[in-house]
């Protein structure tokens, strides 16, 4: 996907900026039976595209190893809302600022992604934006230690994504990983990047 056409079907594909969707989180029906928060902590991440010249690549961290929650795994800049955030998308906006120095005037919020539950209690809005070609990262090192691109195409692959099982709350869970050796790309952030995909393939199916 290149230029002008990549910006259209992500926009397609993208709940619009002035109606964040208020609906159930879409993967409830892998967590069911897991003890979970009666009101979850709001959260929003953002998912950074980048045009390169080769092909669009989308923007992740390395949390630092030392981190209370999800310490040492792949993911988006983001975190939980403050009350004095208006939207999530001014949450995504503050936290890729706060984590990776990115500047407003550097990203073109698209539009939403659906939002998804964590098992630590949050209920995530996906943010998705277009980032400045000339945005170079200054990870936060307290929160982050590497930021790294992955290619667009790489990660819409369906033959890229695969499954794994693990123990959690006492039942057995089917988790998203890509097959992507640099880095273990798993869990939420990978749950977030099937929903991009799926929203892009209903969009090629005339769905949206």
């Amino acid at each position: 996907m290149r230029g002008e056409r990549l910006l259209t079907r992500l926009r397609r594909a993208l709940h619009p900026l002035d109606a964040p969707p208020q609906g159930a989180p879409w993967n409830l029906a892998e967590l069911d039976g897991l003890p979970l928060p009666l009101a979850p902590r709001p959260a929003a991440v953002l998912v950074g595209v980048i045009p390169r010249a080769p092909g669009a690549t989308v923007l992740l961290t390395r949390r630092n190893a030392h981190l209370r929650q999800h310490a040492g795994q792949v993911s988006f800049p983001g975190g939980r809302m403050d009350p004095d955030d208006p939207h999530p998308l001014a949450t995504a906006l503050r936290e890729a600022h706060e984590e990776v120095g990115l500047e407003p005037t550097q990203a073109s919020p698209l539009g939403y992604l659906d939002p998804l539950l964590t098992i630590t209690g949050f209920r995530v809005q996906p943010v998705l934006a277009l980032l400045a070609d000339d945005f170079h990262p200054r990870p936060q090192p307290d929160e982050v230690a590497d930021v790294f691109e992955v290619p667009l195409e790489l990660l819409l692959d369906p033959a890229r994504l695969e499954t794994f099982e693990l123990q959690y709350g006492g039942r057995t869970r089917r988790v998203f990983q890509y097959d992507y050796p640099q880095q273990r790309i798993w869990g939420v952030t990978a749950s977030i990047l099937f929903n991009l995909r799926q929203r892009l393939a209903n969009v090629e199916r005339g769905g949206m």
